[in-house]
């Protein structure tokens, strides 16, 4: 059940990018926001790498658009990034997520240091709750762009 809301969110943030241009995927909220439906795709390509692959299966893998200077390049750094390539690497990420997460029985506990022991079950009710979260601003967004909303 858990893994179909999931997913359910994950299809329905591909849906509000879907038949959108490059540049329409770049396109801001209304200012001082830099919110855009490709940060949106940035944003959640890196928090499924964290969570599912980072923290729950324990790969050591570098971050995608943040760093210890920049955390929320996500978001900040969307003018000159390659929309297409993005957009794959969501999908990769999308696939690679997955595949850690299958491997895995939903009482699967991580521990890291400065934080309270996490279970895969958590991780999968945050990522909805992120996903939701997200997928309003999206529709908001996509709203915006060409006057489409629903999911």
């Amino acid at each position: 059940m858990l893994e179909g809301w999931l997913e359910w969110h994950r299809q329905t943030l591909l849906r509000k990018c879907a038949e959108l241009t490059p540049e329409q995927l770049k396109t801001a909220a209304v200012e001082p926001s830099n919110l855009t439906l490709l940060g949106l795709i940035r944003h959640m390509s890196e928090v499924e790498r964290g969570w599912f692959r980072i923290h729950s299966a324990g790969q050591q893998l570098p971050h995608i658009y943040c760093d210890d200077q920049n955390t929320d390049g996500d978001f900040d750094d969307v003018a000159e990034a390659d929309a297409e390539q993005n957009y794959a690497a969501f999908l990769t990420e999308l696939d690679e997520a997955r595949a850690a997460a299958a491997g895995l029985p939903l009482e699967h506990e991580f521990t890291e240091e400065g934080r309270p022991t996490t279970s895969l079950r958590w991780v999968y009710i945050h990522m909805i709750e992120e996903y939701a979260r997200h997928n309003g601003h999206a529709d908001l967004l996509r709203e915006r762009i060409d006057g489409r909303t629903g999911d």
